[in-house]
């Protein structure tokens, strides 16, 4: 589906596969200038080149986010004007019991799922910020139902999407009353490859069975679920969205 978001620009992080490149995809298709936002240049560019096929505006900017974004900022302002939506949705998922002590993990997770996301916020605060003021603006988190779930070996990386969802509940205090909508979009399974990262052939095989029991929703689901939340009315904010497949309990 596709939703008025006609004048609106967004950027879009981890938007190289996945769920973020359905978001900048339905984004793209409703009407926004899209800047992809990720590491992988040629998987940017690829999609990048959909989008125009299709008729639509997007802009590959290979960048990190936990790195400086400086350059990212100036490249997407020069081609696009201000940004009006951002979706924080690059992630890192790595599993292995806490007594593995993994720190190597601990601290990719947390580098790209906490601290890369305010990363992100930050570059883009003003641009919001002047966008609330005189229009439309939105912050999208992509969190996980792992944020309020029990899932062994998954430990640090669902302390960093409950540290997305607490940290969305505050930035809205924040930027609510600055006319900035804070969206916190918490997943259940899903088909992606965020699982494929992972070194530990027990952790990967329960997850295979897991998504043998429970149909995964596709990344598409996802990217429909965005469309919709920022295409409200300003003064309707679709604060924290719980998305599962329907057998997922």
């Amino acid at each position: 589906m596709t939703y008025d978001l006609n004048d609106r620009t967004a950027v879009v992080t981890g938007a190289a596969s996945g769920i973020g490149a359905e978001i900048a995809l339905v984004l793209a298709r409703s009407g926004a200038k899209v800047a992809l936002l990720a590491r992988r240049a040629d998987r940017l560019a690829e999609l990048a080149e959909k989008i125009v096929a299709e008729g639509g505006q997007a802009l590959a900017v290979s960048a990190d986010v936990t790195g400086d974004l400086t350059e990212a900022v100036e490249i997407i302002h020069t081609a696009f004007g201000r940004v009006d939506l951002v979706v924080n949705n690059a992630g890192v998922m790595l599993a292995n019991p806490i007594t593995e002590g993994r720190d190597d993990e601990w601290h990719r997770m947390i580098d790209t799922n906490v601290k890369g996301l305010l990363n992100v916020t930050k570059a883009f605060t003003e641009d919001l910020v002047e966008a609330g003021a005189n229009g439309t603006a939105d912050l999208v988190n992509i969190s996980s139902v792992g944020a309020h779930l029990a899932f062994p070996n998954y430990g640090v990386y669902t302390a960093t999407k409950a540290a997305v969802t607490h940290l969305s509940t505050n930035l809205r205090t924040e930027f609510g009353p600055l006319g900035v909508r804070v969206t916190n979009v918490e997943p259940g399974l899903v088909a992606t490859e965020l699982g494929d990262h992972m070194d530990n052939p027990d952790v990967d095989a329960h997850l295979e069975a897991w998504r043998e029991q429970v149909p995964p929703l596709s990344p598409a689901d996802i990217g429909d679920v965005i469309g919709f939340a920022t295409s409200r009315p300003k003064q309707v904010n679709l604060r924290q969205l719980i998305v599962l497949p329907t057998v997922q309990v």
